[in-house]
């Protein structure tokens, strides 16, 4: 799928609201299935997650995701990295949390755009964060974002991070 096919243009990303039925969305993986369909939406109440969802033009719900606050230790991080922060403790990030594709959609490109909408809206946050943090939940995840240049953390590879200031460049490129 390219920015030019009509299909990506009509896609569009929302905050997930009572309007998305979540009821028969299917990943394929159990957990990311179970807790759009019966924890989202309370974490979005307690502000534990912000979700979002992509929208297909009648509505249907393809995908979705959520951000969060975190933060990494700088110990954790790869020396390389670490050595060019302050020596805090801890370094501000957001948590990408989940991120899945209805099955239905699988192969469609649909992964990769919400995740550049993920991406996009960090770097328009106003809270400070300097990298985006993902939990690998299986093999195809971990694949999925080490394709898109994320970097695993070297003491725990399923937690993979990509610094903010490798991410703005992309989008100043796009003009997005």
């Amino acid at each position: 799928m390219t920015a030019s096919d009509p299909l990506l243009r009509s896609l569009r990303v929302d905050v997930l609201g009572p309007q998305h039925d979540r009821r028969h969305f299917a990943s394929g993986v159990d957990a990311l299935d179970r807790y759009f369909q019966t924890q989202i939406g309370q974490d979005a109440r307690k502000n534990i997650a912000a979700p979002f969802v992509l929208l297909l033009p009648d509505g249907t719900v393809a995908g979705y995701y959520t951000l969060s606050a975190t933060s990494v230790h700088l110990a954790d991080l790869p020396p390389e990295t670490a050595r060019k922060l302050p020596r805090y403790p801890v370094v501000p990030a957001t948590l990408l949390g989940r991120l899945a594709v209805d099955r239905r959609f699988h192969g469609r490109g649909y992964g990769g755009y919400l995740l550049a909408d993920a991406l996009r809206r960090c770097l328009r946050s106003e809270i400070a964060s300097f990298a985006v943090i993902v939990d690998a939940y299986d093999d195809n995840a971990h694949r999925f974002y080490e394709r898109m240049s994320f970097l695993a953390l070297p003491d725990t590879p399923r937690k993979l991070f990509r610094p903010l200031a490798d991410i703005a460049p992309l989008f100043q490129e796009s003009g997005a």
